[in-house]
């Protein structure tokens, strides 16, 4: 190689900085866009963490309180009608209907089974509907984001062959800044996506497990209570 062109290379800033400051102003806002995509998606993991493992802990903590033996007005009693937690909202659900069907005279109002199932099926359509709300960003981050990126890349390098045509010149220090600086623009939507697609399929199986298991609950919890309205 020319010694003035490894010079001229070596004088060059290949770090991820000054590839950044190199940049033109179309990649830079597709650098831009991309970096806020990741933000906003890793905020979303930590929330969907954090969120799904105390729902996890909620519903082993009823669990153990609704098969502890302890008569279910009484449990309901003590969690009231607007619990905090998304098995206790359920189950306050059902026993909210089961008593509003109760008549003065001890019996029930015709159709109550229906219409307590009806009430139980509302509450578990509000917790899935929380449990997977801000998965469509991650899926929207994972399947947009290296299109976005390439988007850059092709921009960076449309500009970098350019440069070259209006300096005549093809030795490294002129191409190699150029190509770099526009496969960045690839790499950061890459680094983007790959987490968003990761945690939407993880955090998607988890919702289903735990709507799952409201569900399961909530037929538990009818064959009782039509038991009792048989009885």
């Amino acid at each position: 190689m020319d010694p003035t062109t490894l010079a001229a290379a070596q004088e060059l800033d290949f770090s991820m900085l000054g590839l950044v400051a190199r940049a033109t102003p179309t990649v830079k806002i597709v650098m831009a866009l991309l970096v806020l995509s990741s933000f906003w998606s890793w905020s979303i993991i930590i929330q969907k963490f954090i969120s799904y493992r105390r729902a996890r802990r909620e519903a082993t903590h009823f669990d153990r309180a609704f098969w502890s033996g302890e008569p279910l007005d009484e449990l309901f009693d003590e969690i009231g009608p607007d619990p905090s937690g998304r098995s206790q909202r359920i189950f306050a659900a059902g026993m909210t209907e089961w008593r509003r069907s109760q008549r003065n005279d001890g019996q029930m109002i015709a159709g109550a089974q229906a219409r307590i199932d009806r009430s139980m099926d509302v509450a578990i359509a509000k917790e899935a509907e929380a449990l997977q709300s801000g998965l469509p960003v991650l899926a929207t981050v994972g399947s947009t984001t290296p299109f976005v990126g390439l988007f850059g890349t092709v921009w960076g390098i449309m500009h970098a062959f350019v440069g070259i045509a209006e300096s005549q010149n093809t030795n490294l220090a002129v191409v190699a800044p150029g190509i770099a600086e526009a496969l960045l623009a690839t790499a950061l939507g890459l680094l983007a996506a790959i987490p968003a697609v990761i945690f939407y399929n993880k955090f998607s199986t988890d919702s289903d497990r735990i709507v799952g298991g409201y569900e399961a609950f909530a037929d538990e919890f009818s064959t009782i209570l039509n038991r009792q309205l048989e009885s």
